[in-house]
C-alpha cells in the first residue's frame, strides 16, 4: 500500500517574491516581474528583458564563508529550503531523527559556472578550487544535504523544463513506498548569458512582456528562480499536527520521442491522462490547470489542443493560467513553482491570472484567466510541464480536507 503524501511546507525564490505570502500576494495581484536584465550585457541581443530576482542577497540565508562553494542556483536552492523548513515549523531535532531526502531538478543549473570558468581561461586566468565545487549537475541538491544535513535519498533531475515536476513526482514515490520520511523537492535555475543568448538566436523571446495563449504573442520571457516544496506522509503531518497545504495523488510521466523543441500534441494529452488515471479521477473533477503557457507560438497552440483532446466539452469550463506571463519562464524550477501555485490554489480557493492578455486567439479558445485572479473553489489542480526533447510531466494536487 502507498502511503498518502501531503505538502506540509513550501519554499520561493522568484522574480515576483522571495517566500510563499509575498510570491502568493503577487500572483493573486497580477505583478509582472520583468524588468530589464543587469546580471550581463545584453546590448548585442534581440531582446533585453528577463525575470531577474533584484532583490535576492543569498548572504541573508548562507554563512558568507560558504558562498563562494555555491553558484547562483544553488545560493537560490538553499534559501528556498531554508524558508520551507521555516514553514514547516520542522526543529532540527526532528529532522535529524527522520530520512531526510532531497529531490531536485534544474535545467542548466552549473550554467554561470561554466561561463565563469570559460572567462578566466580565456583571460588565462588560475581557476579557483572553489568553482569546481559548483560544476556537478547535482550541486545544488548536494549542498542542500551537506548544509542541512540530510542524509537520506538524494537525486537531480535535468530533464530540463520538466525537472521540477519530475523532482516531486519522485519524492511523493520515495514517501510512497517508504524509502524517506520527509523529503524536500522542488528546483532551481539561474539566468545566464548562454541561455538567454540561445533562446534569442532561436527568436523566440518576446522583446517587452510575456502573453500566453494572446493572438499576439510573441515568445518566452527567460527567468530565475527556486521553488521548494516539504512532502511528508500524511499520518506524520497529522502526528505533529502540521499544516498541510495540499494532497498529491498521482502524477504522470512522457516522452514523445519526436522533436527536441516542440511539444506533440498527442505526447502532451498522453500525460495528462496519465496523471488522472494514477490519480483516480475523471476529467470532470479538475477545478483547475496550472499550464505549461510559456507565450510561444507552437506551446500554446499545442498545450490548447491537447487540453481539448483529453477534456474534449470540458475544456472551456476548467480555468487554465499561465503564472510564466508574470515571472517569466524558469525553466527547470517553473514546474516547482507551479506546483507551488497548484497547493496554494487549492488551499484557497483562488486562481492567479494569465496577465499581459489582450487578444483571444482561435487556437488557444480556453479560459485563460485573463488578467484578473478569481475566486472559485479548487479541489483537484493539474500542474503541466513540457520540456525540450519531448520530456512531459504533469502532476495532481487535491484539497486536504481532515
Amino acid at each position: 500500500m502507498k502511503k498518502r503524501v501531503v505538502i506540509t511546507g513550501i519554499g520561493v525564490i522568484s522574480s515576483i517574491g522571495i517566500g510563499k505570502d509575498a510570491f502568493w500576494d503577487s500572483l493573486l495581484k497580477g505583478k509582472s516581474g520583468i524588468t530589464p536584465v543587469s546580471s550581463f550585457d545584453t546590448s548585442k541581443q534581440f531582446t533585453h528583458m528577463g525575470g531577474e530576482v533584484k532583490q535576492f542577497d543569498p548572504g541573508e540565508f548562507i554563512p558568507e564563508e560558504r558562498l563562494k562553494f555555491m553558484n547562483r542556483a544553488t545560493q537560490m536552492a538553499l534559501a528556498a529550503t531554508k524558508l520551507a523548513i521555516e514553514d514547516t515549523a520542522l526543529t532540527s531535532k526532528e529532522l535529524a531523527n527522520c530520512r531526510v531526502g532531497v529531490s531536485h531538478g534544474t535545467t542548466l543549473g552549473t550554467i554561470t559556472t561554466i561561463e565563469k570558468i570559460n572567462n578566466h581561461i580565456l583571460a588565462n586566468e588560475e581557476i579557483g578550487n572553489e568553482l569546481f565545487y559548483q560544476i556537478p549537475t547535482h550541486a545544488a541538491s548536494s549542498m542542500i544535504s551537506k548544509e542541512f544535513r540530510f542524509n537520506g535519498p538524494n537525486f537531480m533531475f535535468s530533464t530540463a523544463c520538466a525537472a521540477g515536476n519530475y523532482a516531486i513526482a519522485y519524492g511523493y514515490d520515495l514517501l510512497g513506498l517508504d524509502r524517506a520520511d520527509i523529503v524536500f523537492a522542488g528546483a532551481s535555475d539561474p539566468m545566464s548569458r548562454l541561455e538567454y543568448t540561445g533562446f534569442n538566436q532561436f527568436k523566440a523571446v518576446a522583446p517587452e512582456r510575456c502573453q500566453p495563449f494572446d493572438k499576439s504573442r510573441k515568445g518566452m520571457m527567460l527567468a530565475e528562480g527556486a521553488g521548494i516544496l516539504v512532502l511528508e506522509p500524511l499520518e506524520n503531518a497529522l502526528k505533529r499536527n502540521a499544516r498541510i497545504y495540499a494532497e498529491i495523488i498521482g502524477y504522470g510521466l512522457s516522452c514523445d520521442a519526436r522533436h527536441m523543441t516542440t511539444p506533440s500534441v498527442e505526447g502532451i494529452a498522453e500525460c495528462m491522462k496519465k496523471a488522472m488515471r494514477e490519480a483516480g479521477i475523471t476529467i470532470e473533477e479538475v477545478d483547475y490547470i496550472s499550464a505549461h503557457g510559456t507565450g510561444t507560438l507552437a506551446n500554446d497552440k499545442n498545450e490548447s489542443a491537447a487540453i481539448k483532446k483529453v477534456f474534449g466539452p470540458f475544456c472551456k469550463k476548467i480555468p487554465v493560467s499561465s503564472i510564466k506571463s508574470m515571472l517569466g519562464h524558469t525553466m527547470g524550477a517553473a514546474s516547482a513553482l507551479e506546483a507551488i501555485t497548484c497547493a496554494l490554489a487549492t488551499k484557497n480557493d483562488l486562481i492567479p491570472p494569465t496577465i499581459n492578455f489582450e487578444t483571444p486567439d482561435p487556437e488557444c479558445d480556453i479560459d485563460c484567466v485573463p488578467n484578473q485572479a478569481r475566486k472559485q473553489t479548487v479541489n483537484i489542480a493539474l500542474n503541466n510541464s513540457y520540456a525540450f526533447g519531448g520530456n512531459n510531466a504533469s502532476l495532481v494536487l487535491k484539497k486536504f480536507i481532515q
